[in-house]
């Protein structure tokens, strides 16, 4: 099993207030600075682990995402902090987060962005795969680099395992529930999703889908009733294969 680096924080830089998880800036002991998502934050565990699953989906299909690293946090880091906010943050979050590399000078994507039409349609094929709702103009979650289009942000996708708490269930509702891509950010590049469809959906193997749950730490995957981290590893792979492996009545634009 192969997860995701692990790094030690050295020093919290600055919060970055966007949205209600009060991400920050951290340098870690690998001299690497990333935005750290907090354990502690509010969200849960199961944001972190969409936003491994995901992340590290789209980048074994070529879409391009920040490198992401598990960051190893201790009470020390909190003792300097000044804001009250922050350092009861920091002190909840003990333990592992998640880092994800800063991309210094990266912009926000906006109407004036004209990224790779195939990479925008490979985006909302991805986005339609793992449900995620958090791709729209109020909340791009895309980056632009060095000219190219990154994505970033997937805590919002995975919706099923929220509704876990009772016990991990079907897969069949979330492998034929639509993808509404009405609000999507990139929904101008919906008549691109069908040939996206007919290059990636042979890559998303039992496998490959696997080999990215792997890289979740084992500590963010939360207790399910009649499963153990084993069995919640397997569903979400089975949950994720059997959606692109049906009818794909899903795809973003209707387009099966």
């Amino acid at each position: 099993m192969s997860q995701i680096p692990t790094v030690h924080a050295t020093r919290y830089v600055v919060p970055l207030r966007e949205g209600g998880s009060l991400p920050g800036i951290v340098e870690a002991d690998d001299l690497g600075t990333y935005v750290c998502k907090f354990r502690g934050a509010g969200q849960g565990l199961r944001v972190l682990v969409a936003e491994v699953i995901v992340g590290e989906l789209a980048r074994s299909l070529g879409i391009a995402v920040p490198e992401l690293v598990a960051i190893e946090l201790d009470g020390a880091l909190a003792r300097y902090e000044a804001d009250e906010e922050v350092q009861d943050l920091l002190v909840a979050s003990i333990g592992l987060n998640l880092g994800i590399d800063f991309l210094p000078g990266a912009f926000g994507f906006d109407s004036g962005c004209r990224p790779d039409p195939e990479v925008a349609a490979k985006v909302l094929w991805l986005d339609g795969l793992t449900a995620n709702v958090d791709r729209s103009w109020r909340n791009p979650n895309l980056l632009m680099w060095h000219g190219n289009l990154w994505a970033i942000d997937h805590g919002a996708c995975l919706y099923f395992h929220h509704s876990w708490s009772g016990g991990i269930g079907s897969a069949d509702r979330f492998a034929a529930q639509p993808y509404s891509a009405d609000d999507h950010v990139l929904a101008q590049y919906l008549p691109g999703v069908p040939e996206a469809d007919a290059v990636l959906a042979p890559q998303v193997t039992e496998e490959l889908l696997r080999e990215v749950v792997d890289k979740v730490p084992a500590e963010w995957i939360e207790a399910v009733p009649g499963a153990d981290v084993d069995a919640v590893r397997s569903a979400y792979v089975t949950f994720l294969r059997s959606r692109v492996a049906g009818d794909r009545s899903w795809l973003p634009g209707g387009a099966a």
